[in-house]
């Protein structure tokens, strides 16, 4: 009889001929919306237009990964790559590039940046991958180039905290950074002194600048202890939405909204949302 668990550690085989199969058959279905006699609200679709869907759609995946659903991850992620089709698509109307060039150009850099894959390199760990990575983005890819700005290749459009995490990280590579954590830990105590010394004046401007400095030494705490802090907002929001959620819920079977009920009964509800935490709940 066969196993039905097979060992983990044998590689999965991907179904490559199929796979191609549905590849070109989504493609074919972007041009076909994109046609005279396709979609008109597609046809409409300018490639600035798209910028947007592709930010919705990537966090939609984030989202799907902290969940416990393939199916959802599945959906999401076949939402991106339509997005990113798209896209491709609308570049080659305008004669810039094409889905081709695309694959084409990712594969080779990818190549390139994996000699101890692809090549005769040997890494001895994942640190000395990165550390190659980087060198080869420096030399290769940057050739001939000002050197790169602390910043360059990191988008703009990547959440403040995400795009705080990966800049200050890079700062940390060439020795600029505290020492340790309680260092850090000494700096988030100076700067939440400083908002609440911005408190007492009520100055608007300042407590927008100091809320900055202490959520940006907060986003250094985090890479410090090895945390992702937007994934960790994440988590804390979702647990107080669905916290929140239970007493909408408990208020709802009284007879009751929010805006109906007083802080001390939210506060009581809350805790015993609480506790569902300790019972498998939230």
């Amino acid at each position: 009889m066969k196993d039905p668990h097979p060992d983990r550690s044998d590689p999965v085989q991907p179904s490559a001929p199929r796979a191609e199969e549905k590849f070109r058959e989504l493609l074919d279905l972007v041009v076909r919306l994109r046609a005279p006699e396709g979609c008109p609200w597609d046809r409409s679709q300018k490639k600035e237009d798209l910028g947007r869907y592709l930010i919705e759609e990537a966090y939609e995946v984030i989202e799907a990964l902290d969940g416990d659903s393939p199916d959802e991850l599945r959906e999401e992620l076949g939402d991106l790559l339509f997005q990113i089709l798209f896209l491709a698509r609308i570049a080659e109307e305008e004669r810039e590039f094409d889905m081709t060039a695309v694959l084409g150009g990712i594969t080779e850099k990818m190549i390139r940046r994996h000699p101890h894959v692809f090549g005769k390199t040997k890494v001895a760990n994942v640190e000395a991958v990165r550390s190659n990575w980087e060198q080869i983005k420096k030399e290769l890819e940057h050739k001939g180039e000002c050197e790169p700005r602390l910043a360059d290749g990191i988008s703009r459009s990547l959440s403040a905290l995400a795009r705080a995490q990966r800049i200050t990280a890079r700062a940390s590579a060439v020795g600029f950074d505290w020492e340790n954590t309680d260092a850090v830990l000494k700096k988030v105590e100076e700067e939440l002194t400083e908002f609440r010394a911005a408190l007492e004046t009520e100055n608007r401007t300042a407590l927008k600048e100091e809320a900055g400095d202490l959520l940006f030494t907060l986003v250094n705490l985090c890479r410090f202890t090895g945390v992702d802090a937007e994934a960790a907002l994440r988590a804390s929001l979702g647990k107080f939405t669905k916290r929140f959620a239970c007493i909408e819920q408990a208020l709802a079977r009284r007879g009751k909204t929010p805006v109906e009920s007083t802080l001390a009964e939210m506060d009581k509800l809350w805790d015993e949302a609480k506790n569902k935490k300790n019972e498998g709940g939230y």
